[in-house]
């Protein structure tokens, strides 16, 4: 079963902004669990200029499934015009825990 879950990376520009999307996408049942981690420090480029900014980096779990559900969520809540939205497969994890994700995201049950 490990293959039907994904770990999303989304950056947000403060911790209220982080804190928001995060509740959102739980209490929609989108994810089980939202990290948030920071500050962080991201350079990046942008529109031909080096940005160096304070971010939040949320680590949300999932199922696959919801993947486009999640980026749909979070481009609809969030600050940025392109907001990073980065999903990993999670090749394997501890089963009582995967099954804890599958039991509390949208379409509980197995």
């Amino acid at each position: 079963m490990a293959t039907a879950f994904s770990v999303i990376l989304v950056t947000a520009a403060s911790d209220e902004e982080a804190g928001r999307i995060a509740h959102e996408l739980v209490s929609q049942r989108l994810a089980a669990c939202v990290n948030i981690l920071g500050p962080i420090r991201s350079v990046y480029s942008w529109r031909d200029q080096v940005h160096d900014e304070s971010e939040r980096l949320l680590i949300v779990k999932t199922r696959a499934e919801l993947v486009p559900e999640v980026e749909a969520r979070v481009r609809a809540l969030h600050s940025y015009e392109t907001p990073e939205v980065i999903a990993l497969p999670i090749a394997s994890g501890s089963e009582p825990y995967l099954d804890w994700i599958w039991a509390e995201t949208r379409g509980a049950g197995k």
